[in-house]
């Protein structure tokens, strides 16, 4: 597999509503330092102004995951995106996400919902945007997520927002959200070792909503990244396919089915171009069943 060859493309689409995305994205998350959420190590502003525009300009990405909570001491995701690609293309979609923020400090607050205008309208100045594309919800602050997601709703009404989704949440709460407005993806926490969301990933696939997984790389690394030695089941279809074990992660992730989104973050111009390679790679009915018995889903 030639990854110089390989774009987002390879991977196949699917639709955000009436937008069209590659299944292979990027997530902004590490563009901004070394360690997500690590305000005293910066990362090099070129390099990460390089990272985006390769994306996109030679790689065919066109969806990028995004949050204004997404900042180092002198970076934020949201106004590298701007400096490195304003005006946008036009087929690019920025999904970004509210309910969490950080103060100046780095300290985490969660918005009421009468707050929540406020969080899209700094997403909207820092991107530079008259409106946003897609807007998640995440849950995990108090109470129900009904008055939150109604908030957007209204906001989706008033025309700042597209299309909205949720992020981190269960069955009931996506069905709490159906409710008030459509739905077009749903984030997880999903990967090889973490599938406790299988059942959820299985009822997006029946709603025809997008179920776009994060940390799928980084497994139980979460925001520092892997950790650990690697699973033998990974590396032995690495040394099979010629292919990383994050390229292996990212592969089986896609072949949980055509609805199926990727966001793998990066800061690195060499790990971009493989990340997007792994839209090329096809484990074999064997490799997936060994990798699927690493950790079993719940049947539920």
């Amino acid at each position: 597999m030639t990854a110089g060859t390989i774009t987002a493309a390879t991977a196949g689409s699917r639709r955000l509503g009436d937008l069209a995305v590659n299944r292979i994205g990027l997530g902004a998350m590490r563009l901004t330092g070394s360690a997500a959420f690590d305000l005293g190590t910066p990362s090099d502003r070129e390099r990460s102004i390089t990272v985006l525009r390769r994306a996109v300009r030679e790689l065919g990405v066109n969806h990028i995951d995004t949050a204004a909570f997404y900042f180092s001491s002198l970076r934020s995701a949201n106004e590298l995106i701007n400096r490195a690609l304003a005006p946008y293309p036009a087929d690019l979609v920025i999904v970004t996400k509210v309910g969490p923020g950080r103060d100046p400090s780095g300290e985490w607050l969660w918005a009421a919902p009468e707050q929540l205008r406020g969080q899209v309208e700094e997403n909207l100045r820092q991107l530079g945007r008259d409106h946003l594309d897609v807007v998640n919800l995440r849950a995990g602050g108090p109470g129900p997520i009904s008055e939150h997601f109604g908030a957007l709703a209204e906001l989706r009404e008033a025309g700042l927002i597209r299309h909205l989704g949720v992020a981190a949440v269960d069955s009931a709460q996506l069905a709490e959200a159906r409710a008030i407005a459509p739905v077009v993806c749903v984030q997880s926490m999903f990967g090889i070792e973490a599938r406790r969301r299988a059942a959820l990933l299985r009822e997006c696939g029946e709603l025809d909503i997008a179920f776009v997984p994060y940390f799928s790389i980084a497994g139980a690394g979460r925001e520092t990244g892997p950790s650990g030695p690697e699973r033998p089941e990974v590396l032995a279809a690495a040394r099979a396919h010629g292919v990383s074990p994050a390229q292996v992660r990212l592969a089986w992730t896609l072949q949980q089915g055509p609805h199926v989104l990727a966001i793998p973050g990066t800061g690195d111009p060499d790990h971009l171009v493989d990340n997007v390679a792994a839209g090329a790679l096809r484990l074999t009915a064997e490799e997936m069943a060994a990798l699927d018995a690493i950790n079993p889903a719940d049947p539920a």
